[in-house]
């Protein structure tokens, strides 16, 4: 068996992250947000990396996982800042700069009271492609992870091809493969494309798949998300789903090969599905997970209650480095779940998505600490509640049914 140098890549999308505070303390109303000639003071300007690349990886690297990072920014100020702050705590020899684009940039409008809006330039993400990999670090890693293709247009033109070709590539090196998107939005070129056909053709050699309830309900069944949403108050289409949902989703996921499928669920916690023992089997060797323990699961743990949200700009990706954090250091399938949801949680209690990120040993402090949960009911016949565990146990739960 060879000997990886490295525990995990991280790669896709990254930009910089342009945050106003807003000092009122007042829930403004988005008209009043964006009424042509308003002036609405706010505080300092919160400017921080963002993207899945520095947001999972980063909170990796603070959970003790050695890690490489691979983006792709351009030869100016944006890019700059972002360059800076990385190499003071992250190596970014996988990270590539280019002349004649612009770094990508998100200015996050977050008033209190109100979901944020996302004002996004996608910039040098949007040529990201195959060629933009170092598969050196790739061959040397034990988990290669990839964020947002649907920000990023290279990935997914031509029904995915880049993103195929980039991860039967890495599967060929031997790289336990993970894989996260984001909500495309509907009016775009992202929008308008069939997820569906892109996923078909990706996940066959995506062994952990870890999109987000309204993510993966967009993709495989559009209808069914307009409608949701239509009929959801706050547009909080969460609140709508149900066991026997997610259920369906995951099965269409497994399908296709993943082995491993994770869907976040904001506030209502983390979603968890695995294949059988056989499937699992075939990831690699390297990893020192219990198969027992992990295939032919179906859980979903409620996530823990946070008394003051600052942000959730982020936090989907640091649950996704506690999962995996967990996943890589061979820890039971019960307790990755609470990484995911614990390191979900830190990043609620700050303006960023990395700062407020703790390490190994104070986040496994804080998961033996039993904090308070949010309330999940979950409706659908034939899902139990675990009281000792505090999660839910649904009809497909091997560890359950015997």
């Amino acid at each position: 068996m060879d000997i990886k140098n490295l525990d995990a890549v991280a790669a896709g999308h990254i930009c910089l992250d342009i945050t106003p505070e807003f000092t009122s303390g007042r829930r403004i109303p988005v008209e009043e947000i964006f009424k042509p000639g308003n002036l609405i003071n706010v505080g300092d300007a919160v400017i921080s990396t963002g993207g899945s690349v520095p947001n999972t990886g980063l909170a990796l690297q603070r959970l003790g996982i050695k890690i490489e990072f691979m983006g792709k920014v351009a030869d100016d100020s944006f890019g700059s800042i972002i360059m800076n702050k990385l190499k003071k705590s992250a190596s970014i020899k996988g990270m590539r700069i280019v002349n004649g684009e612009s770094t990508s940039y998100t200015i996050v409008i977050s008033p209190p009271g109100i979901d944020r809006i996302f004002l996004h330039n996608p910039g040098a993400n949007d040529t990201f492609n195959y060629d933009d990999i170092d598969f050196g670090f790739v061959k040397e890693t034990k988990l290669f992870h990839l964020g947002y293709p649907p920000l990023m247009r290279c990935l997914y033109e031509n029904s995915g091809e880049q993103l195929v070709r980039i991860y039967k590539k890495a599967k060929e090196l031997g790289a336990i493969t993970s894989l996260d998107v984001s909500l495309p939005d509907p009016n775009s070129p992202s929008g308008r494309v069939d997820w569906s056909i892109i996923l078909r053709n990706a996940l066959p050699y995506v062994d952990i798949f870890l999109p987000s309830a309204q993510e993966l309900l967009y993709m495989l069944d559009r209808d069914k998300f307009f409608k949701l949403l239509e009929i959801s108050e706050s547009d909080d289409l969460l609140a709508r789903l149900e066991g026997e949902d997610l259920t369906s989703l995951s099965e269409k996921i497994l399908d296709l090969n993943v082995k491993i499928a994770g869907i976040k669920c904001g506030y209502r916690g983390f979603y968890l599905r695995t294949a059988g023992k056989n499937e699992l089997s075939q990831i690699n060797n390297d990893i020192p997970i219990d198969i027992n323990n992990w295939s032919g699961r179906e859980l979903w743990v409620p996530a823990y209650h946070v008394p003051e949200i600052v942000t959730t700009t982020g936090s989907g990706d640091s649950a996704i480095a506690g999962f995996l954090a967990a996943f890589l250091r061979g820890k039971d399938i019960e307790l990755a779940l609470n990484y995911a949801c614990a390191v979900g949680a830190q990043s609620l209690e700050a303006s960023d998505a990395i700062s407020s990120i703790r390490n190994w040993d104070e986040t496994t402090a804080q998961i033996e600490k039993k904090c308070e949960r949010n309330r999940l009911i979950i409706k659908t016949p034939c899902w139990k509640f675990n009281k000792e565990n505090e999660f839910w146990e649904g009809p497909n739960d091997k560890k359950r049914l015997k």
